[in-house]
């Protein structure tokens, strides 16, 4: 396998070079030997959606993987397991509503940790899906800025699948059109925009994503 993340590795670099966003391996659908693979290969970023699965895979790994390794938490999570997920997590990205950014500063204060995290958006309005709309994001927003234990990276999208590219396009530009005003209205440096996946990273790095949730495409 690591010969092969290897390889799949090189061809997205090559396909999306100049530009150099931070490549996520998701590892949600493999083991803790996929995890390492991919750190032989390289990578020192790795995206899990199932908290008892993950910290069970992220406890078992070697001193040298989870320590030089950096953990980015992107599935739905209950409040009942934010706990959890703020001992284990650097970055939780799928951030959907004010009282789930609450319990996250609440726990991150026990802990004295400052939690980075990303505002899950869903501008698509896909029903199946979590996240603010813009009407919800401009209406909360102030009230998580002010959440002391709270580092709002900036904003995740996950993007319909087998969407057409204009589409995606107009999606991903808005997403971070969205992000820059926020950025330009209350005075913060919102530099980091969460989307991309196996399906459609390269559409999304055009549109600035700076940070590439890649699963499939890596390891198969």
């Amino acid at each position: 396998m690591e010969n092969r993340v290897r390889q799949n590795l090189l061809q997205i670099q090559e396909e999306i070079a100049p530009c150099k966003p931070n490549i996520i391996a998701v590892t949600k659908y493999f083991d803790g030997q996929a995890i390492i693979c991919a750190y032989n290969a390289g990578l020192r970023d790795f995206a899990e959606a199932r908290v008892n699965e993950s910290v069970e895979k992220i406890e078992a790994l070697p001193a040298e993987v989870r320590k030089n390794s950096t953990f980015h938490f992107i599935g739905h999570l209950q409040t009942n397991k934010v706990a959890k997920v703020v001992k284990y997590f650097d970055y939780i990205h799928s951030v959907d509503s004010l009282h789930l950014a609450q319990k996250i500063s609440q726990e991150a204060a026990k802990i004295g940790k400052i939690q980075k995290i990303f505002l899950e958006v869903n501008f698509a309005n896909e029903e199946q899906k979590f996240g603010f709309s813009k009407a919800e994001l401009e209406k909360e927003f102030p009230q998580i800025m002010a959440l002391e234990n709270l580092d709002i990276q900036g904003l995740m999208s996950m993007s319909p699948l087998g969407a057409e590219e204009s589409f995606l396009y107009n999606l991903f530009s808005e997403v971070k059109r969205v992000q820059k005003s926020l950025a330009d209205e209350y005075g913060l440096q919102l530099t980091e925009t969460s989307m991309g996946m196996s399906q459609d990273y390269s559409i999304a790095v055009k549109c600035g994503a700076t940070k590439l949730r890649i699963g499939r495409k890596l390891f198969t």
